[in-house]
């Protein structure tokens, strides 16, 4: 696994096993990074590194040296790509992770210094420290990395949230925000050409002269490729199960046909390219530090990244991962609208969503009131008090009222006193938060990237472990992500206009065919993970049965999980999102069992 690590408070006694020192920067490594993704500027006093794709030519990095020596930490986020910065300002490090964590910041605390890394298992390791079961509850019942602000999984790790730092002194380590809150909003029709020239920097900054591929399916992994294919060829695949039954397969060739330089290969569905048919024999998954949904869909990946080594040499892999996160959005922000006193603009939406769902704006209205009157500690502590009470009746999440941050199905499948735990901790969260968001729709979108983002990290352990391949998310990076939420959600997700920022962004640039832009339709993984719940029901119920260890932390009871797959079988409405966050839990959990040398002592070799 790819990690980074340092240590600050004289000499270190432990090293990353297999670890290579970052040069000018003292006690800092990095673990399997290829040597071109880890670039240097400074020494001593003032000294910069970053991880990871990073678009800064080496006269950029050597000119934001002033940048560091004043500690203007948020302009060394800026550049194209998707990367980790670590920089000294005198007495001062600096540890800056991305805004999606794909380079998540975790941190420890010692007598004499501080630790930190990419990987919280990795520093759980340094003393033996368990997963935190209240924590990993968090986790399954709400899903949000932020609701308990700086827990990790981990006892004793703590997380830096989204949007904030890690600053080391010999003082200790303090966490300072260098992200907004909340952008700067921008209107749509002026934000597009900057969208279009984020992405179009975030793509140029992948290419390293390996050849390049791309997921060739919905509007998002589409643009991907077009912009790709106009430096250099780009072999496209498309995932075409039968069961999926959608228009993706058809579209993606018209797009072969009409752009220059991609070239286009179908992957057709087998018996195996379902969901949960990799959870089986967990041996043959890679470790990941945290769960991820790519444990789920394993197979189908596999398929895919197999088609591309097929017809080319591995190299960059480019994904439409969290372009939905961005380019549209969810209804929740009718309740914003609400907030705001805007009642004639949220009850044009409110029509429109009632329109797509087949039910009356008046539901739709009574589904965000409660949201648009409550604030983010008041609804923690109404969920811990839900928590006290019995499991509720199951109903589909959208069905529920509009909530920061929703209670999920796997809430109602543990014990008692796992609820409990849960529910004291998200009333403690409560009283200690001190910078609470004020809008649902931007907070529910910094929580949905950030998971889409963990997610990812798992896939590109599977690409790479595998296959060799390099997997690329420039919907992840932060300046795409920066264009597109400045733009408000109501633009964003508005009824009646599909993607209305990519299409304003490339219609007209020669770049996306019109055709594309004009598409309404998206395509959907229900018949195949339909099948792989029945065809691999025995093994999710063992999975999670009596040998459990979600079922020994009281995270989970069976009852619930067999019912859910009775509904499987039936093909009736269950929830499928909660049994994926519980089966990848429970895969990862069965995962950190392996016995794996994190670290090394600095004088001689030993296992930590």
């Amino acid at each position: 696994m790819r990690w980074s690590a340092g240590w600050e408070g004289g000499p270190a006694v432990w090293r990353p096993r297999a670890g290579r020192r970052v040069p000018g920067l003292g006690e800092v490594w990095t673990v399997e990074w290829p040597h071109a993704q880890v670039r240097t500027a400074g020494d001593g006093a003032v000294a910069l590194a970053v991880v990871g794709v990073c678009g800064a030519s080496g006269n950029q990095l050597e000119g934001a040296l002033e940048l560091v020596r004043h500690r203007r930490w948020r302009e060394l986020t800026r550049w194209p790509g998707s990367y980790l910065v670590a920089a000294r300002s005198g007495p001062v490090f600096a540890v800056i992770g991305d805004l999606s964590g794909q380079h998540p910041v975790f941190y420890r605390h010692e007598t004499v210094g501080t630790w930190w890394s990419t990987a919280a298992t990795a520093l759980a390791r340094l003393d033996g420290a368990p997963v935190d079961p209240v924590a990993l509850a968090a986790h399954l019942a709400l899903g949000q990395p932020d609701v308990l602000a700086e827990n990790s999984l981990f006892r004793s790790m703590r997380r830096v949230p989204f949007g904030y730092l890690l600053e080391i002194t010999p003082d200790g380590a303090r966490l300072v925000r260098y992200e907004p809150a909340e952008a700067e909003p921008a209107d749509l029709r002026e934000a597009a050409p900057v969208v279009r020239a984020a992405l179009a920097e975030a793509v140029e900054a992948r290419f390293d002269g390996r050849p390049v591929s791309c997921d060739l399916a919905g509007l998002d992994s589409t643009t991907l490729a077009c912009l790709a294919a106009r430096r250099q060829a780009v072999t496209a695949v498309t995932f075409a199960d039968a069961r999926l039954k959608d228009d993706d397969l058809s579209y993606a060739a018209r797009t072969a046909a009409a752009v220059p330089g991609i070239g286009h290969y179908s992957v057709p569905g087998e018996k195996e390219t379902v969901y949960y048919a990799a959870v089986d024999d967990i041996t043959g998954l890679p470790v990941t530090d945290a769960p991820n949904a790519y444990t789920v869909t394993a197979t189908i990946k596999r398929a895919v990244l197999g088609t591309v080594v097929d017809h080319q040499a591995p190299g960059v892999h480019f994904t439409g991962s969290a372009g939905d996160g961005l380019l549209s959005a969810p209804p929740v922000y009718i309740a914003d609208l609400l907030r705001r006193r805007q009642h004639r603009r949220a009850w044009q939406h409110a029509q429109g969503h009632a329109r797509l769902r087949n039910t009356s704006v008046w539901a739709v209205l009574a589904q965000h009131r409660a949201a648009a009157r409550s604030t983010l500690p008041d609804e923690w502590r109404g969920t811990a008090a839900e928590l006290q009470t019995g499991p509720r009746p199951w109903m589909p999440q959208d069905w529920r009222p509009a909530a920061f941050s929703p209670l999920l199905a796997t809430a109602d499948w543990m014990t008692t006193d796992a609820r409990h735990q849960l529910a004291a901790a998200l009333t403690s969260a409560a009283d200690q938060l001190t910078d609470a968001p004020v809008s649902l729709a931007a907070w529910s979108e910094e929580q949905d990237l950030a998971r889409v983002g963990t997610d990812v990290n798992g896939w590109r352990e599977l690409a790479l472990s595998e296959y060799g391949i390099e997997i690329a998310a420039p919907y992840l990076d932060n300046e795409v992500r920066r264009a597109c939420l400045a733009v408000p959600a109501e633009q964003r997700g508005a009824p009646g206009h599909f993607k209305a920022l990519l299409t304003e962004a490339f219609t007209g640039s020669g770049i996306v065919p019109g055709f594309v832009l004009d598409r309404r339709t998206k395509g959907g993984f229900s018949g195949v993970s339909y099948a792989g719940l029945v065809e691999h029901a025995t093994v999710l119920r063992r999975l999670l049965g009596p040998s459990s260890r979600l079922g020994a932390m009281g995270l989970i009871t069976e009852e619930p999980v067999a019912a859910m797959l009775t509904r499987a079988a039936a093909r009736l409405p269950l929830a499928k999102g909660a049994l994926h966050l519980a089966v990848a839990a429970e895969v990862w959990l069965r995962q950190l069992e392996q016995p794996v040398t994190w670290w090394e002592e600095t004088r001689h070799v030993a296992a930590a």
